[in-house]
Order: structure tokens, then sequence, then C-alpha cells
């Protein structure tokens, strides 16, 4: 309905986004200027199955769904896709949390659309039948081939689980350009949709020389690129505009000498301030410096934060502190009413290095 407010949550790139949205003739970049469409970039945990609190993990990213909707109030939710972020090995854990986030959602009268891969093992699908307790329908789609098309029609079936004893309906569907989704509302006959199996590869020893193993055993979940740090920015702002809520941006800047020097290097430092923040803040790297998003006023105060990163660099000898310490340079900056965009923001951390904003002196 018009003049409602959707919140996407999403792991697809901005541009990439926008494409799509382009594509079934829908300007989303419009509707995300009017305040209509919030963007929330998530990041899909990696490796996740080498953490040993994997299922804590998987906690927080849910019941993040619960403090993201509770702050935003909007009219309707879209998460595509939730597939990663649902792969616990204790369902009984996924169901209290997901039981306790779909709560808060139906509380507040919120419409909620959730994209779930296709289930092709066991272990899957009994994951999948826990978020199906939580829906009132299912809308279920299937193909044949890698595209559909007019010539080449995929099934769509709605699956209602409250309030339509009818049964299941079942309807070819086609993706037409500028057009978006098509329904043949033909009726067709309802056959029972199986499960698609394919058959498993015979297990074996493996040396591990052949195996490409990931240089980190959890993704940076909370690191982004500047382009989706620029969208979660512009979204951070205009919440700020339509509610009052005030974030705060936090740089530290890394002398180029003490990579010339190998005394510390962009990545060491991003590190070591991912590990003293939290899941929530958000964290971008911009040439010598690494930005911290704060969204909540009542964040820890930057003397402690300093302290944690101190703490974090990759060497803890006191005289490397004293070296690296002047190589060092801090800045913070609350969003304020003269702010219009990320750019604004950005500017006034002085990203083209021409300014003396930076305040030295962490201690």
């Amino acid at each position: 309905m018009q003049n409602e407010v959707c919140l996407y949550f999403t792991s697809i790139r901005p541009k990439d986004l926008l494409i799509n949205a382009a594509s079934i003739d829908f300007d989303l970049q419009h509707s995300m200027n009017e305040n209509l469409v919030i963007v929330v970039k998530v990041t899909p945990p990696t490796n996740i199955d080498l953490a040993e609190n994997a299922d804590d993990y998987l906690v927080d990213y849910i019941k993040d769904i619960a403090d993201v909707v509770t702050k935003y109030q909007p009219s309707r939710i879209v998460f595509d896709e939730l597939t990663p972020f649902i792969g616990f090995k204790n369902l009984d854990l996924l169901n209290k949390t997901f039981s306790e986030t779909s709560e808060v959602v139906e509380d507040l009268g919120i419409t909620s659309l959730y994209v779930v891969g296709e289930p092709a093992a066991n272990a899957s699908r009994k994951v999948v039948n826990v978020l199906k307790n939580y829906s009132t329908g299912i809308i279920k789609l299937q193909k044949k081939g890698e595209f559909v098309s007019k010539s080449e029609a995929g099934k769509m079936t709605i699956i209602p689980q409250v309030g339509h004893p009818e049964g299941q309906f079942s309807a070819n569907y086609f993706i037409e350009p500028y057009k978006g989704v098509y329904v043949d509302y033909k009726p067709t006959a309802l056959t029972e949709l199986g499960i698609h199996s394919f058959p498993g590869e015979e297990k074996r020893y493996t040396s591990v020389s052949d195996l490409d193993l990931p240089k980190d055993t959890l993704s940076l979940s909370n690191v982004y690129s500047l382009s989706d740090f620029e969208l979660i920015l512009n979204n951070q702002i205009a919440f700020y505009k339509s509610t009052g809520q005030v974030f705060t941006l936090f740089s530290i800047c890394l002398d180029e000498s003490a990579k010339r020097s190998k005394l510390l290097n962009i990545n060491q430092l991003q590190n070591a301030v991912r590990l003293s923040t939290d899941k929530k803040d958000k964290i971008c790297v911009v040439g010598n410096k690494v930005i911290v998003l704060f969204t909540h006023e009542e964040h820890k105060d930057i003397n402690t934060l300093l302290a944690e990163i101190k703490n974090n660099l990759p060497n803890n000898d006191p005289d490397y502190f004293k070296t690296i310490v002047k190589l060092l340079s801090v800045y913070t900056y609350k969003v304020n009413p003269d702010i219009r965009n990320a750019e604004d923001m950005f500017g006034q951390l002085s990203l083209d290095d021409s300014s003396d904003k930076y305040n030295p002196g962490i201690s």
C-alpha cells in the first residue's frame, strides 16, 4: 500500500539491488529517498561451523531482526534471504529464538516475508519446518531450468498454514522484464511437490594440502565495503531526521610511516578495532582510516574503546606501543541537523586527508 514503510534485509550489493529493482520497473532509489524502503545490509556468517559457539552467533543475528524492527517500526519487512542465518544445530534453541522474534513482529502488526532456500537434506528440512510453525502461509517457487521464461514456466504453490481451509493452490509463473512475476491463473491440477534429492558423492579422505582453507575462522560480519557503508549511513541519517535518534562516527587514522616501517598495517588495525567493538557496530576501511558507526548514543566512551584497541594490537610489548601510539590519531563526529547525507559526514571526517581535525592523543 502507498506510504507504507518496508524494511528490506539483504546481503546483495546496493548497486545490484538497484539494478534488480529496475529490471521489474521499480524505482528503488526513489523509494529509499522517500524513506519508504529502508535497506538493511546483512552479511551472512561464513565458516560458522568452525566457531565453538556457532548457535550463539546465529541467535544474535535472529534477535537483531527484532531490534531493527522495533527501531524502525515498518509496515512490512522482507528478509532476502534468511537461509544462512538459520543453520542451528540445536533446533529447540532455533524454535525459542525465532518464536520470540516473531512475537515482536506480530505484536507490532507487521507483515513479514522471509525468503528461504529449498532444503535438500533432512537436517535442512527440519530447520525449515521450525520456521513453518510461525508462518500463516508459504509461497513455494520451483523451476526445472536455470531461468524462467514464457516458454518454460516455473511452478508457484501457495500453501496456507492458518485461516484457509480450502487447501493449497498451484499455478504456473513467469518473470517478465519490467513487469516482474506474472502468474498463469488458469487452474492446474494440484500435485504433491516432492523435495528434489541428488545422489551423494562417495565419501573419502582428502589431503589437507588439497583443501582451500579459509584465512579466518569466522567472517567479519560487521565490516562493510565503502558503498555498503554509505548505504547504511544514509539510512541512519534518514532515521535520525525522522526520530531524532543520535549516532556517532568514530575514525582512527594510521600514519603511512607505520606501514612502511612494518609496525602496523591497516588490516591489523581493522582487526583490532573489530575485536574492540560490538557486532552491531558497523566498520569500514577507507584508505588509512578505520571508521566505526555507533548507532546508539550510549556507546562505550572513547577512552575505553582505545584501551581495548590497544589490548588487541598485534604486539603487546610496551616499547612497541610507545612507538605506534605516535602514529595513530582519532576523531569522533556526532550527527547534527546540518548533515544531509553520508557525503557530508565523510567530509567532516576529512577522508581526503586535507584537514587536521584528527586529534592525536591515544594514551
